[in-house]
């Protein structure tokens, strides 16, 4: 299985969205809440290339974006493969 990293905070809708897809999944990953741990927030801007907002989620160090990116990589059949489902 991936290793996979989200950077959120606790009340974002698109954080939850990514959550429920990620567990429907079966996917375990490590939630790092930039609202709990402020200072992670400047991590996760370097890391996402200067993206600012919640989730912003890595997949084995890869960044795969938000929430609606990772909706899309799972729509066009790409997510499980990233993942390590099936395989």
């Amino acid at each position: 299985m991936a290793e996979i990293e989200m950077y959120t905070t606790m009340f974002c809708p698109y954080c939850s969205r990514a959550r429920a897809v990620l567990r429907g999944k079966g996917a375990a990953f490590v939630d790092i809440d930039i609202a709990e741990d402020p200072e992670r927030r400047a991590e996760m801007i370097e890391r996402a290339g200067g993206r600012t907002t919640v989730p912003q989620i890595f997949i084995d160090g890869e960044h795969i974006g938000g929430c609606d990116d990772l909706i899309a990589l799972d729509r066009a059949g790409k997510l499980d493969r990233k993942l390590g489902i099936g395989q």
